[in-house]
């Protein structure tokens, strides 16, 4: 079964909202080795400029890609899940994360398109702060790779 087109454009409600911790962002940052400061040390952060220390640009990923779970289980949109791969993922910030945010995620289908039997579908993550401050916004690239049989 094909990913629905006509679902282009349509927008999904937030799940629930994440709030962001030091030591979340602490654990975040040694696991992808990034010995930068700003991310744990809230004075290296302060001589920057920020409150507080900041997230690492990728920390955003597994909170809207938590939210583009909505999109990928519509059964309507006729995504079949154990054929998809990761292909690209993108951040354009307004402001970094910081300790202390309580954030909220709003999917979008971007674009669905068929090459070659394959289903490419992008998903826009928009990262907002209690305050309704865009803070980042996220592009998934996934792909549906064609049934071989077919």
């Amino acid at each position: 079964m094909a990913v629905d087109e006509s679902f282009v454009g349509r927008c999904y409600p937030p799940v629930r909202s994440y709030e962001v911790g030091r030591e979340k962002i602490r654990d975040f940052a040694q696991a992808i080795g990034d010995p930068n400061p700003v991310y744990t040390d809230p004075e290296a952060a302060r001589a920057l400029g920020h409150p507080d220390v900041i997230a690492p640009p990728t920390f955003v990923f597994s909170i809207t890609f938590r939210a583009a779970g909505i999109v990928l289980e519509d059964p309507k949109l006729g995504l079949d899940y154990s054929r998809v791969v990761h292909r690209s993922q993108k951040f354009t910030y307004s402001r970094p994360v910081r300790v202390g945010d309580v954030l909220e995620v709003t999917s979008t289908i971007e674009s669905v398109k068929s090459l070659r039997g394959n289903e490419l579908l992008e998903i826009r993550g928009d990262v907002y702060d209690t305050a309704g401050e865009l803070v980042v916004t996220t592009l998934c690239a996934l792909v549906a790779r064609r049934d071989e049989e077919s």
